[in-house]
């Protein structure tokens, strides 16, 4: 799976020099030329990292910045014209994670990108080992916590335990009497209509989540986590 970096940028010709110049440096981009706009494709589009505009209108840098430390920790770059003290610290007061000032050099910036996602992953090895991510879903078996596009989602412990599992594993099928074993352990003593209960308060929860993966039953066997190749 491609890096995915989400560009926030009120500036189209910033935005399109910025994709292009990122895409052949082999990252997944997206776009969005407003406040509102970055904060709605951040839910949808899940990026790994955002560059983020200040001045922009509807919402400003600031405020999309404050938005999404309220439902992720993803690294965010702040790109200004501006280049007082003020700025900066507000900025990363607020939670972002480096800053640029605008003209800046395009090889300076992927740098920059760079050592700031090798940061943030280094940070998420130490402080969380068991984390699965795929697009729009992030699970954490250390925190006993579930993300849908960035945002927290109450879930009992066995559910997020058997998600946890066959997303782990993903493509592989597990038979109902395995994923006992292995998730409820091999002193349970309840039946394996247990899974399929599991399962479905499930597939409620994540309906809609994506379209490139699925939690999926195989007749006759039992379920995996179904990823598309």
């Amino acid at each position: 799976m491609r890096t995915k970096l989400l560009i926030v940028d009120d500036d189209r010709n910033i935005c399109e020099v910025l994709r292009l110049y990122l895409e052949n440096e082999g990252y997944e981009t997206k776009t969005a030329s407003d406040g509102v706009e970055g904060v709605n494709m951040f839910k949808i589009f899940a990026p790994d990292l955002v560059l983020l505009d200040v001045m922009m209108p509807k919402k400003d840098g600031w405020q999309v910045c404050r938005e999404i430390r309220e439902m992720s920790s993803k690294p965010v770059i702040m790109i200004t014209a501006k280049g007082e003290v003020f700025d900066k610290v507000l900025g990363l007061e607020l939670g972002a994670d480096d800053f640029m000032v605008k003209p800046f050099d395009l090889k300076e910036l992927s740098a920059r990108v760079k050592a700031v996602l090798r940061r943030y992953d280094a940070h998420n090895r130490d402080a969380d080992s068991e984390l699965v991510r795929f697009e729009n879903i992030e699970i954490s078996l250390q925190k006993y916590e579930l993300r849908i596009k960035g945002k927290v989602i109450d879930i009992p412990p066995k559910e997020l335990e058997l998600l946890y599992f066959l997303a782990s594993n993903c493509n592989r099928v597990f038979t109902r009497d395995q994923l006992l074993d292995k998730v409820w352990g091999f002193d349970y003593l309840g039946d394996s209509r247990t899974v399929d209960v599991h399962v479905k308060r499930l597939r409620e929860k994540l309906e809609g989540t994506s379209d490139q993966w699925t939690l999926k039953t195989v007749w006759g066997v039992g379920y995996k986590f179904e990823v598309n190749t």
